[in-house]
């Protein structure tokens, strides 16, 4: 009676486990109607609506000092002097990742934010579909090959001595980093349970 009690016991919480699994990563589990798990992204099914490629599957891959260009004109576009703030990432010292930094007025940096983004769209970059609002105070985008993160973030909760900002103040950023998801291979596993 016990090991057909712990079968049961594993049986439902391998049950539970899965089902929150998929809801949390519908992309990558599916559970089908007879009880098979499948782990690993679906194959891809064309449907009509899908079809047309998007603009970001067309989209030639960017070189960083495109990407670098690309960060210095949405900055100017919002009114801002590309030199008042610093590159995160120096040039030459990494091909994958970039970026640009400026202390700015809380007051502002909103407003300077979503004309930067703004900017960003008129130039072709894609907003991330997946949750970013126009009143976060970070915003994602995609673009042959690059992810831009722009935010606005202020100081740590915790009180810091060293922090080069004024309770008035925040940090205006935009991080480019170039990632190929494709190269990484996700394992196709079945289960069946039951």
């Amino acid at each position: 009676m016990n090991a057909l009690l712990k079968r049961v016991w594993i049986g439902l919480a391998t049950t539970l486990f899965v089902s929150l699994a998929a809801v949390v990563l519908p992309d990558h589990i599916q559970v089908d109607n007879d009880g098979r798990i499948h782990l690993g992204a679906p194959e891809p099914t064309p449907s009509p609506s899908t079809a047309a490629p998007t603009p970001e599957s067309t989209s030639p891959p960017l070189p960083r000092d495109a990407v670098d260009e690309v960060i210095r004109t949405a900055v100017s576009a919002a009114g801002l002097d590309p030199a008042e703030g610093r590159p995160t990432v120096a040039a030459g010292a990494n091909s994958n990742r970039t970026g640009w930094m400026a202390v700015r007025e809380k007051t502002a940096a909103q407003s300077e934010m979503n004309a930067i983004c703004a900017d960003l769209e008129r130039q072709g970059w894609t907003l991330n579909p997946n949750g970013d609002r126009p009143d976060a105070s970070s915003r994602s985008y995609k673009r042959g090959g690059w992810y831009l993160l722009v935010s606005t973030r202020g100081k740590t909760q915790a009180p810091s001595t060293t922090s080069p900002l004024t309770d008035s103040q925040t940090y205006l950023t935009l991080t480019g980093l170039q990632l190929n998801l494709s190269d990484i291979p996700l394992p196709e596993i079945t289960v069946r349970i039951g």
